[in-house]
C-alpha cells in the first residue's frame, strides 16, 4: 500500500476538479462564440484557450507541490493559500472572458 494514499488520492482529485473547471468553462465559451450570429475573432478563441491551460498548469504544479509536501514527515505550515487564491483569480478572469465573448458574439 501507498503511505499516504488517501491523501495523495484527494490531491489528485482536486487537480481534476480544476481540469474539469477550466475545460467546462472554456468549452461553454468556445460553444457560445459558434452559436452566435457574428463569428468571433479568432484572438478571442486563443486567448480563452490559453486561460483554460494556465488554470490547468498551475493546478498541476499545485499538485506537484501539494504531492511533495505530502510525503514529507515534518509538519509544515500551510502555505498554499497563495496558489489557491492564484487560481480563483483565473477562474474568475475565465468567467469575465466569457461574459465578454457572450457579449462579443451576441
Amino acid at each position: 500500500m501507498i503511505i499516504n494514499f488517501e491523501t495523495h488520492a484527494s490531491n489528485e482529485r482536486t487537480f481534476l476538479a480544476w481540469v474539469r473547471t477550466a475545460v467546462a468553462i472554456v468549452g461553454f465559451g468556445l460553444a457560445t462564440a459558434r452559436l452566435g450570429s457574428h463569428p468571433s475573432p479568432l484572438w478571442s478563441e486563443i486567448l480563452m484557450l490559453g486561460a483554460g491551460a494556465a488554470v490547468i498548469l498551475i493546478a498541476w504544479l499545485r499538485m506537484q507541490h501539494i504531492h511533495k509536501r505530502i510525503d514529507i514527515a515534518d509538519r509544515l505550515p500551510d502555505d498554499s493559500s497563495a496558489a489557491d487564491l492564484f487560481l480563483l483569480l483565473l477562474v474568475v478572469a475565465l468567467f469575465l472572458l466569457l461574459g465578454s465573448f457572450t457579449v462579443h458574439v451576441g
